[in-house]
């Protein structure tokens, strides 16, 4: 069983309760409760998360900032370069190409995915029937041998090659905590099509009266996953505007 936290325990509200929870709102209301409360998580502003990736042996440092007005961007450190990827400015999205190390646009549509997607600041959990979002209990489920609740949270579809898509993610809390520990989805294009993305959360600890996990696992179902280790959370960061920026040379 993925190691949770025993002060994360400490904080539960009417844990005994919660444990019987047999709806899906009910275990989306344990979760907030759990992890800080939700009026504390609706008074966020912003994330930075400094973490690092190992790849070929070698450690990666990376910054993740997440705003509550849905700008993004991660910054990776490279043989002495910063990287800007997945940066939103609020207008526009755009990657650095790593052959090039210049900065270039998405394509319309990937970029209206992207701002659709960066709404459900600080978790597309949160507030999600005020989205328009659907959520149901599908039922329990083992993973790696802790019990989970199955939930199936239906998004505003997406468009991919001109055509509007399903948007679902499967949610599996933790049924003690009401923490996830697993997020699948599926991709919808590209050379993995139809495969599913999973994200794995651990070692979820406090910062600032709220919980976030500090280890987290990205990849594909049955093919590999990729170790992403949190070191630090900032709360509501100071940023400059500029960061965000397309770069006009």
């Amino acid at each position: 069983m993925k190691r949770i936290l025993f002060s994360l325990l400490l904080v539960c509200v009417g844990f005994s309760q919660a444990s019987v929870a047999q709806t899906a709102d009910e275990i989306v209301a344990n979760y907030f409760e759990n992890i800080g409360g939700k009026d504390a998580w609706s008074n966020l502003k912003g994330i930075k998360m400094s973490a690092k990736v190992n790849q070929g042996g070698m450690e990666i440092p990376l910054e993740i900032f997440q705003m509550a007005d849905g700008r993004q961007l991660t910054k990776i450190s490279l043989q002495g370069n910063v990287i800007k990827q997945g940066v939103y400015d609020g207008t526009s999205v755009w990657n650095t190409n790593f052959q090039t190390m210049k900065a270039e646009k998405v394509d319309e549509e990937a970029a209206e995915r992207f701002k659709q997607e960066s709404s459900d600041f600080p978790d597309a959990l949160y507030n999600y029937k005020a989205k328009g979002y659907t959520l149901e209990l599908v039922g329990k489920e083992t993973i790696e041998g802790t019990e989970t609740f199955k939930l199936k949270l239906t998004k505003k579809p997406l468009k991919f090659s001109g055509e509007m898509v399903d948007n679902i993610n499967f949610y599996y809390m933790d049924s003690e905590n009401f923490v996830p520990i697993l997020i699948e989805s599926e991709i919808k294009e590209g050379p993995q099509k139809g495969a599913v993305a999973q994200t794995k959360f651990s070692e979820y600890q406090e910062v600032s009266g709220l919980y976030f996990p500090f280890s987290m696992e990205q990849g594909i179902k049955g093919v590999g996953m990729q170790a992403i280790i949190i070191e630090a959370i900032e709360l509501n960061p100071t940023i400059a505007d500029a960061e965000f920026a397309f770069p006009t040379e």
